[in-house]
C-alpha cells in the first residue's frame, strides 16, 4: 500500500468516526427529546418500554449475579492480602465494601450491558433494518426514534440502575461471607468497618455511573442496529462493533468521572 493510499485511508476513517459521533449524539439528544415531552403528552409507548424492560432484565440479571459473586471474592483476596501486609485487617469491610460499590459495580454493570443488553438491541433493531421495517415506518411518517428508540433508552436506563443494585448487593454479601468463612474476619469488625467509612453518596456514584453508562450503550446499539446493512453478515458486524465501541466509550467514560470524583471527593475515593 502506498503512503498516498494510507493517508487517504486514515483520511477517510478519521471523517467516519468523527460521523458517526455526531449521529450518534444527534440520536442521543432526539430519544432524550421525545422522552422528555411524550411522557406528559400520553404519547409515549409504554407497551414497547414495558416488553423491552422485562426482556433486558430476563437476560441480564442473571449473567450479572453471575459474575458478580468472582468479582467479590477477586476483590476480598486482593484487598486481604494488602491488609494483612500492612495491618489493617480491620478495615476489610470497609476497603471491600467501598471497592465493589466504588469501581466493581460501575464495571460489572458496564460490561453486561455492553455484552448482553447491547448486543440484543443491536439485533433486534439491526434485523428490523434488513426487513425494511424501519423503512416503512419512515415511508408512514412515523419516527423510528421515537417508536422504537426511546422505549429503549428508557428501558434501558432503568435496568442499569437495577443491575447495578444486584451488583453492590451480591458483591459485598460474597466478600462478607467470603472474609468470614474462609479468611478467618470477625463479623462486628467487618460490618463495623463498613458502616463507618460507607456513604450514601458512594451508592449515589455508582448508580449515577451506571445510568450514564446505561445511555451510552442504548443509544451506540441503536445507532448501530437502525444503521445495519448488508443482509444477517452487516447484522453480525453491528452487533460486533455496537458491543466493541460500548466497551472503549465506558471505561474511558468510567475513567474520567473516576478522576473527576477524585478531585472533587478526595476523602471517599478508595
Amino acid at each position: 500500500m502506498t503512503q498516498g493510499r494510507l493517508a487517504e485511508l486514515v483520511q477517510t476513517r478519521v471523517v467516519r468516526s468523527f460521523a458517526t459521533f455526531g449521529e450518534v449524539l444527534a440520536m442521543s439528544v432526539t430519544a432524550t427529546r421525545h422522552l422528555v415531552t411524550d411522557i406528559p403528552r400520553g404519547r409515549f409507548a409504554w407497551k414497547e418500554f414495558v416488553r423491552q424492560a422485562w426482556f433486558m432484565t430476563s437476560v441480564s440479571v442473571l449473567p450479572t449475579v453471575l459474575v458478580a459473586v468472582p468479582f467479590g471474592v477477586i476483590i476480598s483476596v486482593q484487598v486481604s492480602s494488602i491488609a494483612q501486609q500492612v495491618g489493617a485487617t480491620s478495615f476489610m469491610g470497609a476497603a471491600n465494601g467501598l471497592g465493589v460499590i466504588q469501581q466493581g459495580a460501575p464495571i460489572v454493570t458496564a460490561l453486561l450491558l455492553a455484552g448482553a443488553v447491547g448486543s440484543a438491541i443491536t439485533s433486534d433493531l439491526g434485523a428490523r433494518k434488513i426487513r425494511e421495517e424501519i423503512d416503512a415506518l419512515e415511508t408512514m411518517g412515523l419516527s423510528p426514534v421515537r417508536r422504537l428508540v426511546a422505549p429503549r433508552l428508557a428501558a434501558i436506563l432503568l435496568v442499569s440502575l437495577v443491575l447495578c443494585g444486584v451488583v453492590v448487593f451480591t458483591g459485598v454479601v460474597t466478600g462478607y461471607f467470603f472474609n468470614v468463612l474462609a479468611q478467618g474476619g470477625t463479623p462486628g469488625s467487618y460490618v463495623s468497618s463498613f458502616a463507618a467509612f460507607a456513604q450514601p453518596s458512594d451508592l449515589i456514584l455508582a448508580e449515577g455511573k451506571s445510568l450514564l453508562f446505561g445511555g451510552i450503550v442504548g443509544v451506540v446499539a441503536s445507532h448501530k442496529g437502525l444503521t445495519a446493512k448488508g443482509g444477517p453478515g452487516g447484522v453480525a458486524h453491528a452487533v460486533n462493533a455496537a458491543v466493541v465501541l460500548s466497551v472503549v466509550l465506558l471505561f474511558a467514560v468510567n475513567v474520567v468521572i473516576t478522576q473527576l470524583a477524585g478531585l472533587l471527593f478526595p476523602s471517599r475515593i478508595v
